[in-house]
């Protein structure tokens, strides 16, 4: 893939939660919500001080992430669906 976000921008990949639950239940499609959780494909340079320096990102590729609800905008790159969001739109790094 050859995209890099710019600034302080992250590419993320949702990863899909269970098909079924604890109990055994399959959960349809229609019954299903999006996952808040997904993995860093690519990050940006990072953004900038007001005197021009750099601030680093504290995310990196490969990186398995939570983030809000509504947060990012969806985006079809190579056939795959894929968000870009601000890295302040991400809650936390799973460790």
């Amino acid at each position: 893939m050859s995209f890099t976000p710019l600034h302080d921008r992250v590419l993320v990949r949702r990863i899909e939660g269970d098909e079924t639950t604890k109990g055994g239940l399959i959960i349809p499609d229609t019954a299903k919500e999006k996952p808040q959780e997904g993995e860093v494909v690519s990050v940006g340079a990072g953004g900038r001080r007001e005197n021009g320096e750099r601030i680093p990102m504290d995310v990196k590729s490969g990186d398995r992430i939570l983030f809000g609800k509504w947060s990012g905008s969806e985006i079809k790159l190579d056939g795959e669906d894929l968000l870009i969001m601000k890295e302040s739109d991400i809650l936390g790094v799973i460790a």
